[in-house]
């Protein structure tokens, strides 16, 4: 009798505990979003092509744009926050790269290995930057262009990128009275 309480238990849980839809957010929440978004992921795939056209050097990566819902969509998420925008990113980056080197010989499990590690150490260092997981999995699934880069990986993309998503945040987020980036630097 007991097992089948804890079976029922564990699905209820999945039932949520919240009903309804998210609230409305204004158009002025709206337009600052869009802007900076716009602003921060245009700036850095200008900066990309000004300063490394011609090669195969590129400043910007997938997870940038979930970074971007982030610090211009969702600017109070402690997910947000400046340091785990750059922490997770830099440190997911030297994860993947590590386990691109160490497994690429094991493709099932390299990319397992980077994800589930960077989450760990995002965790540990108190950086949780959800599309950090995603900077990682680039490391390791990237192209060959992505793996010839090796440690620099971590410097470009995946550091030099937020960085200019963290400028144009800070410029863009504090204009409105009704927005205040960053809510914690640590």
């Amino acid at each position: 009798m007991k097992l089948e309480s804890g079976w029922r238990d564990y699905w209820r849980k999945m039932r949520g505990t919240t009903h309804g839809n998210p609230p409305r957010v204004s158009t002025e929440e709206i337009f600052w979003s869009w802007l900076g978004a716009f602003l921060g992921i245009g700036a850095v795939g200008g900066i990309g092509q000004m300063f490394f056209a011609g090669s195969d050097l590129q400043l910007l990566i997938g997870s940038f744009g979930a970074s971007a819902v982030l610090i211009y969509g969702a600017v109070r998420s402690p997910l947000a926050q400046p340091r785990n925008l750059i922490g997770g990113h830099v440190l997911s980056a030297l994860v993947g790269v590590i386990c691109w080197q160490l497994l690429q010989d094991l493709p099932w499990l390299a990319p397992a290995v980077a994800v589930a590690t960077a989450i760990a150490l995002m965790h540990a260092t108190r950086t949780l930057h959800p599309p950090g997981g995603a900077t990682a999995l680039i490391a390791v699934i990237g192209s060959p262009d992505i793996h010839q880069l090796g440690f620099w990986y971590v410097l470009m993309p995946a550091t030099l990128g937020p960085l200019i998503m963290l400028a144009v945040a800070l410029l863009i987020n504090n204009i409105p009275r009704s927005r205040r980036y960053p809510e914690s630097w640590y």
